[in-house]
């Protein structure tokens, strides 16, 4: 759509890349108030943050290499040096990378972590922003009247109208966003929004999956890449829910 902007001599400003950095300023600010907040080490997560997204970016960028395998074998720089990366990756990476950092800098991750995914959402949903504006993971063909006609140089499949999931992703990432949010702030569990942020994000991603039109995203038996790893990404989380809930009621039982 817009994603080239503006050009300096060679230098060209992509929307893509703009509303990622707004995402990631976005989600760092929000994280900062909240760890100060809630009497966290606020003044290094920034640095936490850079770690993560360094990590998580490497992430995105194998689970999208293991997909492409057989192009990848062909020509590995061209895969390598493409823009394409897989979101579940970066997912990964991203609390490897938590977990890595908590143990390096003695955090107690059990109390950063709730806090501190309440945000990753919000800076997914100005990511799909992105996306949109690229025209990358967008959806099956429509006649509908919300179909979007992506140019022939965008990131798109096609130039034929298409279900914007980009932006029905967006607006999911928001709402996750805003559920984890007042769940940190009036919910009884705050320590959930890391189960909660799995079970919300697979189950959503799950269902999107299936209007997607771009179909080199790896597939595993009936389901993409992306729906089965959901799979186990939605188990993860409910059992972290149902482990907790165990735990109290032993506790009442005491």
């Amino acid at each position: 759509m817009l994603n080239d902007w503006f050009s300096i001599g060679p230098l060209t400003v992509h929307g893509y890349g703009v509303m990622i950095a707004v995402g990631i300023l976005a989600a760092v600010g929000m994280a900062e108030k909240l760890a100060k907040e809630y009497d966290l080490d606020y003044k290094n997560i920034d640095a936490f943050a850079l770690f993560v997204v360094v990590l998580g970016y490497v992430g995105a960028k194998a689970l999208y290499v293991l997909t492409n395998l057989d192009a990848f074998m062909i020509s590995p720089a061209s895969v390598l040096g493409s823009g394409g990366w897989v979101v579940y990756g970066g997912i990964i990476g991203g609390l490897l990378a938590a977990l890595v950092w908590c143990k390096w800098k003695k955090w107690d991750f059990r109390k950063y972590f709730p806090i501190l995914i309440t945000v990753v959402p919000l800076a997914q949903a100005f990511g799909r922003i992105g996306c949109f504006m690229a025209g990358c993971c967008a959806g099956m063909k429509t006649d509908a009247w919300f179909g979007v006609s992506f140019p022939s140089d965008s990131l798109c499949w096609t130039t034929d109208p298409v279900i914007p999931t980009q932006l029905i992703s967006a607006a999911g990432d928001f709402a996750i966003f805003a559920f984890l949010y007042w769940n940190l702030k009036h919910g009884k569990h705050r320590e959930d929004n890391g189960a909660w942020y799995l079970i919300l994000y697979s189950l959503g991603r799950f269902m999107i999956e299936f209007l997607r039109g771009d179909m080199i995203r790896g597939e595993v038996g009936p389901f993409s890449t992306s729906q089965f790893i959901s799979i186990f990404i939605f188990l993860i989380g409910a059992w972290l829910i149902h482990n907790r809930q165990q735990k109290e009621e032993k506790g009442k039982e005491v």
